[in-house]
């Protein structure tokens, strides 16, 4: 397991196979659900696929992907925070997600702002990116207090929703 990342309330490291229990639980909640979609995570077998596939192939391809946040204080998992390089953009886009009982104490600011330093710091990433939907308000409302700023709407490929599109 591989710290990324610490600051004064969290630590952000690597996600791992262990991490599969709050992988089911962070991709079935609601706001998972309704702002990124069903990814059909259900079993441990599901979200270990989702971990291979996803964040630690990232890890291995890109050298950074969506981590692991947690309470400095006693380890409990809050989320996930990271950059991602998708093959839909041109840029990474930064990306985040926590559960609901952590809403509204600071911890997304203080995760997304730490990896957007570090993306542009330690990563040398010029340019990055953040999507979110036209509905998500604590989002647009975060990808602003850490700096970016609104762009575009667009469509993803095959996708007929219209998100939200944001640039350092």
């Amino acid at each position: 397991m591989s710290k990324v990342l610490e600051t004064e309330r969290l630590i952000s490291r690597e996600l791992t196979l262990d991490d599969s229990p709050f992988i089911i639980e962070l991709l079935n909640t609601p706001g998972w659900l309704r702002f990124i979609g069903d990814r059909n995570v259900e079993t441990i077998g599901h979200a270990q696929n989702y971990l291979q596939y996803g964040p630690m192939k990232s890890y291995e391809q890109n050298g950074f992907g969506l981590y692991m946040v947690a309470a400095k204080s006693n380890n409990t998992p809050l989320g996930m925070c990271g950059v991602i390089k998708r093959d839909t953009l041109e840029y990474p886009d930064i990306g985040f997600t926590f559960l609901r009982q952590f809403a509204q104490q600071g911890f997304g600011f203080e995760a997304a702002k730490a990896i957007l330093t570090l993306a542009q710091e330690s990563l040398h990433l010029s340019t990055i990116l953040a999507i979110t939907d036209l509905d998500n308000e604590a989002s647009i409302k975060l990808l602003k207090k850490i700096g970016l700023r609104y762009s575009k709407g667009f469509r993803l490929p095959n996708e007929f929703t219209t998100l939200l599109l944001f640039t350092t």
